[in-house]
């Protein structure tokens, strides 16, 4: 009998990148070589050179990456099937229960830096409503590391999924807090120098084209009410109840929302609304003063 071809990190590649195409999903090399990455417990650049290199690999691993092609292949995200979600410069634990961090919060997240590392104070104060699994939060903790960053959840499984990274990260500098969004720290009220929601925003009835939102990240993360700003309009208040004057509030929102919630936050007491698009020219956030 001749002897049977070697598994090759090549070839296993290119099959997983086969399957996931067929059952679309989208970019389906990234995800086969961060799968193969994650079996192999490699960087992704070093998978496309053992790819190139046509290195093999056990049939163990090989069987195990099939597996977790099949899952995704199904549409589970690809960060609950490795159990990481890469954010800025942060790499935290998500799972079922939470939602899922996503690129284009990366860039909001960017103007509440801006915007705490601007405050002439020696501790400037954020507070991150809503946090989940704790991505802005502890962006802004680690990127300005002397702030006070306090990162409110409502959600007791995603909580755990935040005080996790808290922990994990060893950011000493932010608080997690389970509390409603509505009566959240009072004991701030008129201090804090910046507030950053991504909060839900999706309208009840505009269901997620995408089977890995609609199906795997946690309905109360989505959907914010008839038109989706019921939750804003709660941040609203409580971010005026919070913030000094002068106080920078950040909101993510839908691409189709920014008129609205400038009408809003205007109508609320809010100076100077505007909206910002993200990278790809859809509006994406919403900044405005105290």
């Amino acid at each position: 009998m001749p002897p049977e071809e070697p598994i090759t990190v090549r070839g296993l590649r290119d099959a997983s990148i086969e399957v996931l195409a067929r059952a679309g999903v989208p970019d389906p090399d990234v995800d086969a070589e961060l799968l193969l990455g994650h079996v192999l417990g490699e960087s992704r650049g070093r998978v496309q050179a053992l790819s190139v290199m046509e290195a093999p690999i056990s049939a163990d691993d090989a069987g195990r990456l099939r597996e977790l092609v099949e899952r995704r292949a199904a549409r589970e995200p690809l960060q609950h099937i490795t159990g990481r979600a890469p954010f800025r410069s942060l790499e935290l634990a998500v799972g079922p229960g939470v939602f899922v961090p996503r690129p284009e919060t990366e860039q909001v997240a960017q103007f509440a830096i801006d915007a705490l590392g601007a405050v002439p104070t020696a501790q400037p104060v954020a507070v991150d409503l809503g946090t989940g699994s704790g991505a802005i939060a502890l962006a802004l903790a680690t990127e300005v590391p002397h702030a006070r960053v306090f990162a409110v959840e409502n959600s007791p499984e995603a909580f755990i999924w935040a005080r996790r990274n808290i922990e994990a990260t060893g950011a000493s500098n932010v608080r997690p807090v389970f509390i409603d969004l509505a009566d959240a720290l009072p004991e701030l009220d008129g201090t804090v120098d910046v507030v950053i929601s991504n909060p839900p925003y999706v309208p009840d009835d505009a269901i997620p084209r995408d089977p890995e939102v609609r199906l795997h990240d946690p309905r109360a993360a989505l959907y914010g009410g008839p038109d989706g700003l019921d939750v804003v309009r709660v941040i609203s208040g409580v971010a005026r109840r919070l913030l000094h004057p002068g106080g920078t509030l950040v909101l993510e929102h839908g691409e189709h929302q920014g008129a609205a919630i400038r009408e809003l936050l205007t109508a609320d007491g809010w100076r100077a609304a505007a909206t910002h698009r993200d990278l790809t020219t859809r509006d994406r956030a919403t900044t405005a003063l105290r």
